[in-house]
């Protein structure tokens, strides 16, 4: 028996059932659910797509994703069998009307058998084109008006500019209450991430320094060491700058830099996260170049291999201008973080795969020590490490032993894998899916913020859309990116800070 409480009934609709998320990401987070007993006690999991499956196929298909992708690879024994047996499949067209009747005749078929009205989730895994139209033929279903029970989950990306992302939330509008509307980004389904919040405000140590007053500089990176894997169709669309920063990061940045919440409720949190992005100065576009980076890869080599260059991917213009790195420095004007530089950067086919966030702490005095132990002296720093290690660390001065006052730098880390090894840490995507469940909206974006963090990144685009680089490709894979972003960040005698692998 489950000692925690389980949602209730639920019905859950996956448009592209039979995509690659799904597969990858979606029914492994489900499974992992259902044998940590947080699915509903009374479920039904209906995959949408165009591919024909059988019902044996189909789930085949998601037991070879789950094998190859879920954290839980070995924890079959029999739980497939039980799991399954509330796994169906619908091929319809979803862009044909009068298809959408199955899902109200499953809704009500169910709601026969539970006796009980279920929640209905409607999950959009599919290509962001798609989703008004869906989205708009869902809205003419009666059970889409229940704003208690029927959910929407859009991914992101959410629009491709602020209009367009506008545009989508006026559509959303028109059919679903915001409250009904989450709008999906995993990052902010991770653990470490969500620990943001209860180092902060859980701990007296940390909130009296957090601030302009203590911390000299910010910096957030978010580096990969891929290249589009076969996505090129999609990012020579995107770029850097929109794939990460626009959403990813800036969510990050608003953990951070969020003021301490008065509870825990969803718009609460949200608020406090809206209040961060209308807090970030404006860009005139005539100093966007003093203050944003740009960058693409060039061909080379990575561990003996030869990479392509980014022009020379698959699906990309080969006089491409997309961006494949980006680097921006912000500043937040309110009174915590007046003067404080926030550096974030990000990029394909860098040097290491890390997302992590370091708070550079003001030099301390050192006067009354001894002249040489100032050779090893470093600023104290707080380094929250989000993937690919999960990890909290703390440096700071300490002597070193021996007869003479000689300082040097040391760490305390707090390891999440080794404090908690034997717990299973739920996947970002477990965690996102349970609160929809739930109907917990915490970790997911409102329309005022998705569009706010649009905001903030618009005079950036719509500079480099009008003065195409002179310069790309401009950094060589399996390196830290463009010399420009280190150029830019040095200007404020700085440099990027580059965890050992």
């Amino acid at each position: 028996m489950t000692n925690h409480k389980r949602p209730p009934a639920s019905v859950l609709f996956i448009f592209g059932g039979s995509g690659d998320l799904n597969y990858r990401k979606l029914t492994p987070a489900l499974y992992n659910l259902f044998l940590d007993d947080y699915m509903p006690e009374k479920f039904e999991i209906a995959g949408i797509g165009r591919s024909a499956y059988t019902i044996d196929a189909y789930h085949e298909h998601l037991k070879d994703g789950i094998t190859k992708f879920s954290r839980r690879k070995g924890e079959e024994n029999g739980h497939w069998d039980n799991f399954s047996k509330n796994v169906t499949y619908l091929q319809m067209d979803a862009e044909d009307q009068t298809a959408y009747s199955v899902i109200t005749d499953l809704v009500k078929a169910k709601e026969a058998e539970w006796g009980v009205h279920p929640n209905v989730i409607f999950y959009l895994a599919v290509a962001p084109q798609l989703v008004p139209a869906i989205a708009t033929k869902l809205g003419s279903l009666n059970l889409c008006s229940d704003k208690a029970c029927t959910r929407i989950v859009i991914e992101k990306p959410f629009g491709h500019d602020l209009q367009s992302a506008h545009d989508l939330n006026t559509l959303l509008g028109r059919m679903f209450s915001e409250e009904q509307i989450y709008r999906i980004d995993h990052y902010l389904g991770k653990e470490t991430v969500q620990n943001i919040i209860a180092l902060r405000f859980a701990n007296a140590l940390f909130e009296p320094v957090w601030n302009r007053n203590f911390i000299d500089h910010i910096q957030i990176t978010a580096s990969e060491t891929v290249g589009l894997e076969g996505r090129g169709g999609y990012y020579e669309n995107s770029g850097a700058l929109r794939d990460m920063v626009q959403n990813h990061i800036l969510q990050i940045l608003c953990m951070v830099a969020m003021e301490a919440p008065v509870s825990f409720d969803a718009n609460e949190i949200r608020n406090k996260k809206v209040d961060v992005l209308n807090a970030i100065r404006p860009f005139a576009k005539e100093k966007v170049h003093e203050n944003a980076v740009r960058g693409q890869y060039s061909k080379g080599w990575r561990e003996g291999k030869p990479v392509p260059g980014y022009r020379e991917e698959k699906g990309v213009n080969p006089e491409s201008a997309t961006d494949t790195y980006a680097a921006v420095k912000f500043f937040i004007d309110n009174w915590r973080w007046q003067g404080v530089p926030i550096y974030v950067r990000t990029g394909k086919h860098l040097h290491q795969k890390a997302t992590n966030i370091t708070l550079q702490f003001r030099p301390a005095p050192h006067f009354a020590f001894p002249a040489e132990s100032g050779e090893t002296w470093r600023p104290n720093r707080l380094t929250i490490s989000i993937q690919p290690e999960m990890d909290i660390r703390l440096r700071f001065q300490a002597k070193r032993p021996g007869q003479s006052m000689m300082l040097e730098p040391v760490e305390m880390v707090f390891n999440f894998d080794a404090q908690f090894g034997d717990q299973h840490a739920p996947e970002a995507y477990e965690t996102l899916l349970l609160d929809v469940m739930e109907g917990d909206a915490t970790l997911f974006m409102r329309a005022d913020q998705v569009e706010a963090a649009w905001k903030v990144v618009m005079p950036i685009l719509e500079t480099w859309e009008n003065r195409p680089p002179v310069d790309f490709p401009n950094y060589a894979p399996d390196s830290w990116g463009p010399e420009e972003a280190d150029a830019m960040i040095a200007r404020d005698n700085h440099s990027w800070i580059n965890l050992p692998k």
